[in-house]
């Protein structure tokens, strides 16, 4: 035990007797309280931008961006329901009976024949992806950014 510590209980105790000995005293926090503009900035520039030559913000990207450290951005998004690392892909058909095929499709659902089999199929290309095809949506408290599939110069 240290003098400092040592004169620390001896002043406890001189100025509040046993009882000063029984329970700690509270401390202050570590962690400094953000105000609410700097949460305003992060949340916001999460929504809003984005990094040069990147898709998102990493936690590292956006706390060297906004000037506070990685674990105050992981609060912050926490308590934000941020996710900006998970996109959802979405694709729009460019058949030209896509309509009639989707009618079809959710009829079957909705009014089977007897003794019906339904499979589905899915198709990949193994072409590599070029360009997207429309601005992904953005994202918002609880839902993931949201992008095209990529065209190709072979398509």
């Amino acid at each position: 035990m240290g003098v400092p510590t040592v004169r620390r209980w001896r002043r406890r105790y001189h100025d509040k007797g046993v009882d000063g000995l029984l329970k700690d005293a509270t401390r202050p926090s570590r962690i400094k309280p953000l105000s609410a503009e700097t949460i305003a900035k992060v949340v916001d520039m999460t929504l809003h931008t984005k990094p040069p030559a990147a898709t998102h913000r990493s936690v590292r990207s956006m706390a060297k961006a906004s000037g506070v450290s990685p674990s105050a951005v992981q609060r912050i998004w926490k308590a934000h329901g941020l996710k900006p690392h998970l996109t959802r892909s979405f694709k729009l058909s460019r058949d030209r009976n896509f309509n009639a095929t989707v009618a079809d499709i959710v009829g079957l659902y909705l009014d089977p024949p007897d003794k019906a089999l339904v499979l589905s199929v899915d198709e990949k290309s193994h072409i590599q992806a070029l360009d997207r095809t429309q601005a992904g949506l953005s994202m918002k408290k609880g839902r993931a950014g949201t992008m095209t599939q990529t065209t190709s110069a072979m398509a």
